[in-house]
């Protein structure tokens, strides 16, 4: 197969070089806008619209590939939202400058962990998979499970996804064959905490009080995600979930019954409980910063069509420095 009907036929080999684009795209825009806002205002409508064909092009990896419900009706959404949040931008809702910066921001901390181009190996990658893998494991034993922890290419015989290369997959006995749960990116909650931060980073307030904000959310989302891990690895490596097999095998195109504990525990408890969690995590970084609402404000106004004041609704006080006023 040629290189470019590879790219085709894999949709990350579009995604991951697009991300890069798409996050300088953004950050060039949120660089921009206190110095010339019209030219941020075009580069931040370009920015969004390349989202919305980040998102299109990952539609297909989520819902077939990962055959995630969150993930996949989480990208089919993103695709017109991006694109409107785009055509608002152009039309002068200004206040979304603040959204752009703190999506540029979010790239830029997670795309050294995902994708770095021209690298074969990625040391930051490999480093925050085989830690979280080895903390996992030692949580795991102090419930007393105790899985084989090795490189994935131990045990697969073809492996094309690179995390399969570093020492972090568990390894459990299983029912009618072994089972094997594998940390990837995805699960060292570099995604959730990516988010937060660039929220956090991109508004207005005295670096301070974003430190603090930082402090608090982090550890509390690092520590969440090991207990995840814990969760999908005992559910999954000891068949706990076994629920419903065939309704399930169906819905998620299985073939072997013994994932249906694992894409329960996943796929469906674990994601939408990561949601849930970010959400409350997200509260609690209002307390400390109010000036995220506004982000957010702006989020539920793209999703809705309808404006809302947070602020106020919550009775949050911000201090004169908190918020983006500068970017209204």
């Amino acid at each position: 197969m040629s290189p470019a009907l590879g790219a085709f036929a894999d949709p990350l080999a579009i995604a991951r070089p697009l991300s890069w684009v798409v996050v300088a795209a953004f950050l060039t825009a949120g660089v921009l806008v206190d110095r010339d806002r019209d030219r941020a205002r075009s580069v931040g409508v370009v920015a969004w619209g390349l989202f919305a064909v980040f998102w299109l092009v990952l539609v297909p990896h989520f819902v077939f590939t990962q055959k995630s419900i969150v993930e996949g009706l989480g990208s089919i959404a993103a695709v017109p939202l991006s694109a409107y949040a785009g055509y608002r931008l152009w039309q002068g809702r200004d206040s979304l400058f603040v959204l752009t910066r703190a999506v540029g921001i979010m790239g830029l901390l997670y795309l050294p962990f995902a994708y770095v181009p021209l690298l074969e190996t990625n040391p930051i990658r490999e480093f925050a998979i085989e830690t979280v893998a080895a903390q996992t494991h030692a949580l795991l034993g102090l419930i007393g499970v105790d899985p084989t922890l090795m490189a994935g290419t131990e045990y697969f015989s073809q492996v094309t996804n690179s995390d399969y290369q570093y020492v972090g997959t568990f390894l459990f006995p299983g029912d009618s064959q072994p089972i094997t749960y594998t940390i990837i990116i995805a699960c060292t909650g570099v995604g959730s905490m990516s988010i937060i931060a660039g929220l956090i980073l991109a508004v207005k307030a005295p670096l301070e009080r974003k430190l603090r904000a930082l402090a608090l959310a982090l550890p509390v989302i690092y520590v969440l995600n090991l207990f995840r891990n814990v969760f999908i690895a005992t559910t999954f490596g000891q068949q706990r979930m076994q629920w419903f097999v065939d309704p399930v095998m169906t819905v998620f195109g299985l073939s072997d019954p013994q994932l249906v504990s694992y894409y329960l525990a996943d796929r469906i408890l674990a994601q939408v409980g990561s949601v849930v969690a970010l959400a409350v995590i997200t509260w609690l970084v209002v307390r400390e910063l109010p000036g995220v609402l506004a982000v957010v404000d702006d989020v539920l106004y793209l999703v809705t069509g309808s404006e809302y004041d947070l602020q106020e609704a919550l009775d949050v006080q911000e201090t004169p420095a908190d918020g983006a006023a500068s970017d209204d």
